[in-house]
């Protein structure tokens, strides 16, 4: 599945789970490490060390990839990711792998992997998929938080419904948000909510 090369201009769902389905994220300092590492580690520039000086600078380089809907839970996240770098994807998800298992292992004095082996990705290759998969992506809280998934925190949930959220932005927020015109993404998601066809349909091709 992780074999093809990955197409520039090509769209994703990626994700990935901790180790032996442990937590990856303990404590508040973490979720906002992370969502601070998908937006510090998209560029081809060397990760910096996790105790890096606000004062020192890097040189941006152009982004790899943009993000356009994420979703992180206690274990595992998804992301949607479109390439805009030849061989964006995989040199991003390295530095975000890399980067925040150092932070974790050298903040818990521990070692060795955390993650279950190499992320997993899947190509939206249908149309339909790619405005259906930011709601596959935002209900996943649902698992765990039950109906309080609406006010999760740590997914692009409440930026596709123009509510503030103090996490991540969303890359290209304008070509998402026009996927769901002239009713809104919130009346596409309930209409998806509505359709066990259409959700059983998704779920079979994201191999989750």
């Amino acid at each position: 599945m992780n074999r093809q090369p990955f197409s520039t201009n090509a769209v994703y769902h990626v994700y990935n789970r901790g180790t032996e389905k442990r937590k990856i994220f303990l404590d508040h300092a973490d979720w906002s490490r992370f969502l601070s590492n998908l937006q510090e580690f998209n560029d081809a520039n060397p990760a910096m060390h996790w105790k890096y000086k606000e004062s020192e600078v890097q040189l941006r380089t152009p982004p790899l990839v943009q993000i356009l809907a994420y979703c992180l839970m206690p274990n595992h996240y998804h992301l949607m990711l479109r390439q805009i770098h030849e061989n964006g994807i995989p040199l991003f998800m390295q530095k975000l792998g890399t980067g925040y298992t150092n932070y974790f292992n050298q903040k818990n004095e521990r070692s060795g992997a955390l993650f279950q082996g190499r992320f997993k990705s899947v190509a939206v290759e249908r149309d339909e998929y790619l405005g259906y998969l930011p709601h596959y992506i935002h209900l996943k809280p649902k698992e765990v938080v039950g109906e309080n998934w609406r006010t999760y925190p740590w997914s692009s949930y409440l930026a596709y419904i123009g509510r503030p959220n103090p996490a991540l932005s969303v890359d290209d927020f304008e070509f998402m948000l026009s996927l769901y015109e002239p009713t809104g993404y919130q009346h596409h998601l309930d209409e998806w909510l509505a359709s066990k066809e259409k959700q059983n349909d998704l779920a079979s091709v994201l191999l989750d």
